[in-house]
């Protein structure tokens, strides 16, 4: 009996939790927007900070219409998407609401991992209409295939915290934004046969802010990774991991950054 009530509390507590993680993913929205508009140029800080509150209020809507059940609807087509539903409405009383909210925040993240590649060079018009198309159909239907019980989970695929789901589609994503937009205007010179001469540095306005960004992202990492933890224990190897691995990435980046400049290799599309 003492054991059953036990298990009781401790689903409780870590179902409290979940929800808390979930807040704290919601709150790297903001360390995304002060990490992107910090470290580029003024001009351009009103059009940044709005393109990443649009993502989580787009996202939001579309999540709602269709990309919540192309990702966790009954499986379908050899299991390559979601059926699409509206258990949102049609099913309030039984409705996973814990679980709609923390694959939402999960879903407007990996939106938002796009918008720092392609900053000060992407309309906002233009980027509403990306943030609805992978908040709406390219999240939801890649997500499914691990997380939804698709095709990768069926052959036992396993993603814990989104490295494949969310880092690695908002990373090709990016790389393709920033492929097609190609560099700032003024961020290369090249001589007459096209060669890189020089690159001009566009410093951040507000290095601050920048660094909050940074703090607040950390945090939000606790809740991120953490908030699928069933235990104790595991809840903290992950939070030990999520300390170390941030601490020793940045001395790891201030030896690259500090190279000589002939030694980093010159990338044409570099933002």
């Amino acid at each position: 009996m003492l054991e059953e009530i036990m298990s009781a509390v401790n689903d409780q507590i870590f179902g409290v939790w979940f929800l808390a993680g979930a807040a704290l993913v919601f709150w790297m929205q903001a360390g995304f927007a002060m990490v992107e508009a910090g470290f580029t140029r003024a001009k351009n800080a009103g059009n940044i900070i709005m393109k990443n509150l649009m993502d989580f209020c787009i996202g939001t809507v579309v999540f709602i219409l269709i990309g919540f059940g192309l990702f966790l609807g009954e499986d379908t087509l050899f299991g390559l998407v979601g059926m699409p539903n509206f258990d949102i409405i049609t099913n309030y009383a039984t409705f996973d609401w814990s679980g709609f909210v923390f694959n939402l925040v999960f879903c407007a993240t990996t939106a938002t991992i796009v918008s720092g590649a392609m900053a000060e060079r992407t309309k906002f018009l233009s980027y509403c209409v990306y943030s609805g198309i992978i908040s709406a159909l390219i999240y939801p239907i890649e997500a499914h295939w691990t997380w939804g019980g698709g095709w990768l989970a069926q052959m036992g695929f396993h993603d814990f915290a989104g490295s494949n789901c969310i880092h690695m589609v908002g990373g090709i994503s990016a790389l393709i934004g920033a492929i097609i937009l190609g560099p700032r205007i003024g961020k290369f010179v090249r001589d007459d046969s096209g060669k890189v001469t020089k690159v001009n540095a566009f410093p951040g306005h507000n290095l601050p802010i920048g660094a909050l960004g940074v703090f607040i992202l950390w945090l939000g990492w606790y809740g991120f990774n953490g908030a699928a933890a069933t235990s104790l224990e595991q809840l903290g190897t992950i939070f030990v991991t999520t300390t170390i691995a941030p601490a020793l990435a940045k001395p790891g980046a201030v030896l690259v950054a500090k190279r000589p400049t002939a030694m980093v290799p010159q990338i044409p599309f570099s933002i």
